[in-house]
């Protein structure tokens, strides 16, 4: 069977950009077992409510559901469990230094596959607050209206 090239997006954190503010993203690889592979193959994750914390020099994916594969039986882990991303140790050592110095978040934003290899996308965030959030969300509705009137003021011209 060749290796698969590209990239398969798995699951999104549409809710991270909702409520933080994303500074930077960084790539990295997670330890996952055979039958957790086998269930993100099939798109049964859950990102929501998840974030991202470095103990002891290592970088710990928490609250993450990777649903059990239907036909696992007793290879299973537990859905919720703690996993460890696979990072450099200088960017993690970076990471903690902008996370304890400026009081930034780490949030998964994004899982996929990469040349069949999964990957986690993790964004470095800063909290929004309500007022934030109502300003995201003009900006969204006036782009949308400009968009709405450019569409039909080009239909008229032809």
């Amino acid at each position: 069977m060749p290796k698969q090239q590209g990239i398969k997006i798995i699951a999104e954190n549409r809710k991270a950009y909702h409520d933080f503010f994303i500074d930077e993203k960084y790539e990295c690889g997670i330890v996952l077992s055979g039958t957790e592979v086998k269930s993100l193959r099939a798109g049964k994750i859950n990102l929501r409510d998840s974030y991202v914390t470095i103990k002891g020099g290592e970088i710990w994916l928490i609250g993450v559901n990777i649903s059990p594969y239907d036909h696992g039986n007793r290879f299973n882990l537990d859905p919720m469990r703690t996993r460890k991303l696979l990072m450099h140790k200088k960017e993690i050592i970076r990471l903690y230094s902008k996370i304890k110095l400026d009081g930034l978040t780490l949030v998964p934003l994004k899982c996929y596959f990469k040349d069949s290899r999964v990957k986690f996308e993790i964004g470095l965030a800063r909290g929004k607050k309500n007022y934030d959030k109502r300003d995201a969300e003009a900006d969204r509705q006036a782009k949308r209206e400009i968009d709405r009137a450019l569409k039909n003021n080009n239909r008229k011209r032809y």
